[in-house]
């Protein structure tokens, strides 16, 4: 599941100058989406790049599907004025402002919210009681977006619906907080697709989208290989990865010459008597290995490229993804590192340098002083890579 943050920046706000000063934090932070009123669509377009989701302000406002061809005056409303999303609710039976039907029993849903506007793809319900619980879930039936919103928040109505429509519209849970947002997103270990997330506080805007990034993370098990033969191989094209990002003492990557078996290759974060840290390296092997992406896969490392994403692992197996800036391949003097696991033979190619290192179990250990017998740290994974994704057949790797 793909999770966003939308930030909430509608006239309920502020002005425009505090509007700004919210949208701002959120494009700085890397919202996914900012929420506006349809007026303030363009001046969002002109601040950065991010979706923008509009309430409708008027549905007596003139539809781009009804402007004539060549009416210029017309036509004016381009794609910069244009929502990616049009939401409806506000100011209406969504939000309370218009009663439901005294005879509400599940009859009203996102046509009622419409009226004779055809854009929106989304609604937004207040949930101000079990009938409005009941009209987001009608609501939700025709509705690429459910943007919910608790009064006097309770877990309650948020499992129910993520219960009940969690397949049929991305749910969209209103937050105050980054410590909400974890829990809309851990709900019913499912989660809500998304939160609209209603705050000024640029810390707390970029905690969320820390706690979105952490929601979609996975966590490998890592497993221990006995290493079973280390020997020097002559030359070879070899890669360094130089990351857009800085990394951690524990962290590196999982590349490998074999798609079932990935060694765990540190970062180039330690000091040496011959060359300064480059936290942002990993010296990762000989052109033909794979190198695990964050959707799971692997590519070449001689395939990569600046702009490219690499998944960053630590010791204890948690992910996160870096960009690539800068990949540098040189000739240099390798080794080959052979290890068994589960009576299965995985190996790699990486430099003969004292500042590539492998994770042992007394930790950092570079390749110079890895010998037969130590115990590496690798993702194992019994099946078979083609471009890069998992099936299931026969490959023999020697």
């Amino acid at each position: 599941m793909t999770r966003s943050v939308w930030l909430k920046a509608d006239d309920s706000v502020g002005d425009w100058e505090t509007r700004k000063r919210r949208i701002t934090a959120g494009l700085e932070a890397g919202v996914d989406w900012v929420l506006v009123d349809e007026d303030d669509v363009e001046r969002v377009r002109s601040l950065g790049d991010v979706s923008v989701a509009a309430f409708r302000t008027d549905s007596d406002t003139t539809l781009i599907d009804d402007v004539e061809e060549g009416d210029e005056d017309a036509a004016s409303i381009d794609a910069a004025s244009e929502a990616d999303a049009y939401i409806v609710g506000k100011d209406g039976e969504g939000d309370g402002t218009v009663d439901l039907p005294g005879d509400f029993s599940g009859s009203a849903d996102l046509t009622t919210l419409r009226r004779e506007d055809n854009r929106a793809q989304g609604s937004y319900v207040r949930i101000l009681s079990k009938d409005y619980e009941s009209f987001a879930e009608e609501a939700a039936k025709d509705a690429d977006y459910t943007i919910v919103v608790g009064e006097d928040w309770t877990i309650i109505p948020l499992e129910n619906l993520i219960a009940r429509i969690g397949e049929e519209t991305d749910l969209i849970a209103g937050v105050t907080t980054a410590e909400e947002a974890k829990t809309a997103f851990e709900t019913l270990e499912l989660g809500a697709d998304g939160v609209l997330l209603d705050s000024d506080d640029p810390d707390e805007i970029r905690q969320t989208v820390e706690v979105r990034d952490e929601a979609e993370r996975e966590t490998l098990d890592l497993q221990w290989a006995t290493v079973t033969a280390i020997e020097r191989t002559g030359m070879a094209d070899r890669v360094c990865v130089d990351t857009g990002n800085l990394m951690e003492h524990d962290e590196g990557m999982l590349v490998g010459s074999m798609g079932r078996g990935l060694f765990f290759v540190h970062a180039e974060t330690a000091e040496s008597p011959y060359v300064a840290s480059r936290p942002f390296r990993v010296n990762a092997g000989a052109v033909h290995a794979y190198v695990r992406t964050p959707d799971g896969g692997t590519k070449y490392l001689s395939e990569l490229k600046s702009g490219d994403e690499v998944q960053v692992v630590d010791a204890d197996g948690k992910t996160r993804e870096a960009v690539v800036g800068r990949v540098k391949i040189e000739k240099r003097p390798m080794f080959r590192i052979e290890a068994e696991i589960d009576g299965d033979r995985v190996e790699t190619l990486l430099q003969n340098a004292e500042t590539i290192k492998v994770h042992t179990r007394e930790g950092r250990t570079a390749v110079t002083d890895l010998e037969a017998g130590d115990d590496v740290l690798l993702f194992y994974e019994q099946t078979a890579r083609h471009f890069g994704e998992a099936v299931e057949e026969s490959i023999i790797e020697k």
